[in-house]
């Protein structure tokens, strides 16, 4: 068994699940929208400013946090976003999954954790 082989077939995988067919889908349609192609693009800057802050030790004030949930949930009432969203979710609970399996496959390589 290579390792690499199973690697490329879970993204494969992965790449023809129901979840990113439904990204694909989602963004076509904001895609053909250009108001929320615009919001969607503005709430992604500024969520990635906020996570390079996060990164580098600058934490956003909570008016800062609070802000960006509101804008999530405005965000979220347009149909073709919230399903966007929803999907990604989906998706990163796959892959969050697939990580721990994986991690939880090699939890015995250094033996038990000491408390």
């Amino acid at each position: 068994m290579n390792i690499y082989d199973k690697a490329h077939d879970l993204a494969k995988a992965m790449k023809e699940s129901q979840e990113v067919q439904e990204i694909t889908s989602a963004m076509k349609l904001i895609e053909g929208d250009a108001e929320s192609k615009q919001m969607l693009d503005n709430f992604r800057q500024r969520q990635m400013e906020i996570q390079q802050r996060i990164m580098s030790g600058d934490m956003p004030s909570q008016e800062e946090m609070e802000k960006m949930e509101k804008l999530f949930e405005v965000l979220s009432l347009n149909l073709n976003i919230r399903r966007l969203f929803d999907a990604e979710r989906r998706l990163s609970t796959i892959i969050e999954d697939v990580n721990k399996i994986i991690s939880d496959s090699l939890q015995d390589l250094y033996g038990p954790a000491e408390s």
